[in-house]
C-alpha cells in the first residue's frame, strides 16, 4: 500500500498489522500541496497495489503525474486499487464561487478530513472491505483487526470528547485552513488566518493588520502546524501576548503523536494547555 500521507499509512497499519507492506508519499514536515513525484516515489506507486490518499485536490499538483508515470493500472481511479478517503465523509467549506483570486481553494471542499475521528471510524470501515477484496486471503484477519481498531478507537474518541469539552468556544488565528474539521469536531472557533488567502504565505502587510485585530479583540490561540515556518506565528505572538501553539496535524509531527491515538492525545493537550 502506497498512502499519500502519514494518517492513511498509519490506519493501514492499525487495520493490517504485518499483513501489508505500507508507506507514506509524504511526512508530517510536508506540506503534501508541494511535493515532487520522485523517481523512487514512481517506483513504490509501480509496485503498490493500493493507493490511498485524501484527493479532493489536495494532491493534485503531484498525484495524477504519479498515477501516469507509474504504469500501474491496478492503482488508476476507478480501479479497486485507489481510494480516496474524503469522498468517503461529508466536506466541510464547498465554495459557492470558484475563483483562483481566492487564493488555492479546493471545489469540492475542504479536503483536511483527517482531524475529526469520527471521520477516520468511517474511513477505517471502507478501507477494511477495500483490503479484503484485494487480500480475501486475509479478509477475516483484516475485519477482525477493524472491529478491534473501532472499539478502541470509540472509547477513545468519547474520552477525548470530555477531555476537550473546556475547549468550546475558543477562538484561535490559524496558519492555513487545513484545521476545519477540528475547529468543527470541538466547537472551535477561527477568527483569523495567518495566510492571507489560502496557500498564499503570510506577508508583512497582512501581519499587521492582524496585529491590530488581535490587540482590539486577542484571540486565545495561534495555531500552525509541524511543517509550517513558525516565523509569522511568532512574530503575531511577540506582538500581541497570544500563546503560538505548535499541532502535530498528522502522524509523526510530533514526538508523541506515534499513532493516530497519539496524534489525537497530542493535539487536545497542547490545545488544553492554553487554558491553563
Amino acid at each position: 500500500v502506497l498512502a499519500c500521507e502519514p494518517e492513511w499509512a498509519a490506519l493501514v497499519r492499525e487495520l493490517a498489522a504485518d499483513m501489508v507492506s505500507v508507506s507514506s508519499a509524504t511526512t508530517a514536515l510536508q506540506d503534501v500541496h508541494h511535493i515532487e513525484a520522485r523517481p523512487s516515489l514512481i517506483a513504490r506507486a509501480r509496485n503498490a497495489d493500493l493507493v490511498l490518499c485524501t484527493g479532493s485536490e489536495l494532491e493534485a499538483g503531484w498525484l495524477p503525474l504519479l498515477l501516469r508515470q507509474s504504469g500501474n493500472e491496478r492503482i488508476q481511479p476507478g480501479k479497486p486499487g485507489y481510494l480516496e478517503t474524503s469522498q468517503l465523509v461529508p466536506r466541510l467549506e464547498i465554495p459557492k464561487v470558484l475563483d483562483r483570486s481566492l487564493g488555492d481553494i479546493h471545489a469540492a471542499g475542504n479536503p483536511h478530513i483527517h482531524l475529526d475521528p469520527h471521520n477516520i471510524a468511517t474511513v477505517a470501515q471502507v478501507l477494511s472491505d477495500r483490503l479484503a477484496q484485494l487480500d480475501p486471503a486475509n479478509a477475516s484477519a483484516y475485519r477482525a483487526r477493524t472491529a478491534a481498531f473501532l472499539a478502541r478507537w470509540h472509547d477513545a474518541t468519547r474520552r477525548w470528547e470530555v477531555e476537550a469539552a473546556p475547549l468550546r468556544g475558543l477562538t484561535m488565528v490559524v496558519y492555513h485552513k487545513n484545521m476545519a474539521y477540528l475547529t468543527a469536531w470541538l466547537g472551535l472557533r477561527e477568527v483569523g488566518s495567518l495566510e492571507p488567502k489560502p496557500g498564499i504565505p503570510p506577508t508583512s502587510a497582512h501581519l499587521a493588520e492582524l496585529v491590530a485585530r488581535m490587540q482590539a479583540g486577542p484571540a486565545k490561540a495561534i495555531v500552525y502546524v509541524a511543517y509550517n515556518n513558525p516565523q509569522a506565528a511568532e512574530y503575531l505572538s511577540a506582538r500581541t501576548k497570544i500563546p503560538a501553539v505548535m499541532l502535530p496535524y498528522t502522524v509523526g509531527g510530533s514526538e508523541r503523536a506515534k499513532d493516530l491515538f497519539g496524534l489525537f492525545d497530542d493535539t487536545l493537550a497542547r490545545l488544553l494547555a492554553v487554558l491553563k
